[in-house]
């Protein structure tokens, strides 16, 4: 099957697209999916000029909020001021939940396979140890029905950290 976002011909799996209808869902690749949770590479987003047309308002939406976050792009700006939808769908993708939006102690968004720094000594249950102030926490990874707590490796140990005792490196 064809990716409605990037055109590429891969596997799709099913990408719920919060902020609509609670059922709401797009099939697309595995690339645009890990993409849209973590950095996108503007390379990738080529696709979105026909994705804006899609007849999925899901697909729609996910297109419209990808030219949003590649707003540096020239390309995505002169697209994002093509793109028309009605306004149900519209509203939709100005809807970005804030569940979905990690953001470290100063408010700076985190994206997964951010390095982070600890601001403050967080003794680490069950480890036995305490990860100290100013460690480095390289690659993290969000947790995904929490907004609050992130995942990172500290000491050889993959533990979740909370986002208020962070700050993006």
């Amino acid at each position: 099957m064809t990716c409605p976002l990037c055109g590429a011909d891969a596997p799709l799996v099913s990408h719920p697209v919060p902020g609509g209808p609670a059922d709401a869902t797009a099939e697309i690749c595995a690339t645009c999916a890990e993409q849209i949770e973590g950095t996108p590479d503007p390379a990738h987003w080529r696709g979105l000029a026909t994705a804006i047309w899609d007849e999925n308002p899901a697909a729609q939406v996910l297109a419209v909020r990808m030219l949003g976050r590649l707003s540096d792009e020239g390309w995505a700006r002169d697209l994002a001021d093509q793109v028309y939808l009605d306004d149900e769908t519209r509203a939709w993708a100005e809807n970005v939940p804030a569940a979905t939006q990690h953001k470290d102690s100063n408010g700076a968004p985190l994206n997964a396979g951010d390095t982070v720094v600890l601001i403050k000594d967080l003794p680490v249950k069950g480890a036995g140890f305490t990860a100290k102030r100013g460690t480095a926490v390289r690659g993290i990874s969000l947790v995904a029905d929490n907004p609050e707590q992130i995942e990172g490796r500290v000491e050889g140990q993959r533990i979740v950290i909370l986002t208020k005792f962070v700050k993006k490196k």
